[in-house]
C-alpha cells in the first residue's frame, strides 16, 4: 500500500469513526478551535489526572481532514504524560512547517505521520493543525 492510499484510508476511517468524537463533562480543560476561512470548527475536550491525560474527546464540525486529524491527535495523546504530549505536540508542528531536523523523532507520531504530506496543500494545512493547535492552547494553560 502507497503512502497515499495509507492518507487516503486514514482520513477516511478517522473521519467516519465516532470512538473520539465526544465531550467529556468533567474535563480538566476545553478548548475552541476555529477555523473560519474554511468552517472548521472543534471543541477539544481534555482530563488530566497527576499530569498523564486519562480521556480526550472533541465536539464540532469541518472537513474530513480536519475531523480526522483530530481523531488521530487525540488517540495519540491518551496514557501520555503532559511532557510527553508536549513533545509530540512540537514534533507533529515541526513536521507540517517542514522544520523536522531529527527524522527519526518521527516515531512519536505513530499514524499522525501519515499526514505528513498535507504540508504540501497549502489551503489544507490549518485543516490539519487545528486541533494541534487548540492542544497547544490548552496545554500553555495548565
Amino acid at each position: 500500500m502507497s503512502l497515499n492510499e495509507i492518507y487516503t484510508e486514514l482520513i477516511r476511517y478517522h473521519n467516519k469513526n465516532r470512538a473520539n468524537k465526544k465531550e467529556i463533562k468533567d474535563a480538566t480543560i476545553s478548548e475552541r478551535g476555529h477555523n473560519p476561512s474554511c468552517g472548521d470548527d472543534i471543541t477539544l475536550y481534555i482530563k488530566i489526572d497527576k499530569d498523564i491525560i486519562i480521556d480526550a474527546g472533541f465536539t464540532g464540525s469541518g472537513c474530513a481532514i480536519s475531523q480526522a486529524s483530530t481523531s488521530i491527535m487525540i488517540d495519540l495523546i491518551k496514557d501520555k504524560n503532559i511532557n510527553e504530549v508536549g513533545d509530540i505536540l512540537e514534533t507533529f508542528l515541526k513536521m507540517i512547517r517542514k522544520e523536522m531536523q531529527d527524522e527519526n523523532k518521527l516515531d512519536l507520531l505513530g499514524d499522525a505521520f501519515y499526514l505528513r504530506n498535507i504540508s504540501n496543500m497549502p489551503a489544507r494545512v490549518k485543516c490539519v493543525v487545528l486541533p494541534w493547535h487548540s492542544l497547544k492552547v490548552s496545554l500553555e494553560k495548565l
